[in-house]
C-alpha cells in the first residue's frame, strides 16, 4: 500500500478515536435518557475498537 494512502487511514485513525472520546463524554455528562447512553456507549466503543485496531495494524505492518 503506498505511503500516502496509509497517511490517511491513520488520519481517519485518529479522527475516529477523538470522536469516539467525544460520544462518551456527551453520553456520561449529557444524555440523561438510559436507552439513548447505552446506544452512543456502544456506538462509540465500537467506533474506538475499529480505530485503535487499524492504527494496531498499520503500526505493525509498516516497514
Amino acid at each position: 500500500m503506498p505511503a500516502l494512502d496509509v497517511m490517511w487511514i491513520s488520519f481517519y485513525c485518529i479522527g475516529s478515536l477523538i470522536i469516539s472520546v467525544g460520544l462518551i463524554y456527551l453520553a456520561r455528562n449529557k444524555v440523561s435518557n438510559g436507552f439513548l447512553r447505552t446506544i452512543v456507549n456502544l456506538f462509540a466503543y465500537i467506533l474506538f475498537g475499529l480505530g485503535t485496531f487499524l492504527m494496531v495494524l498499520i503500526v505493525a505492518t509498516w516497514p
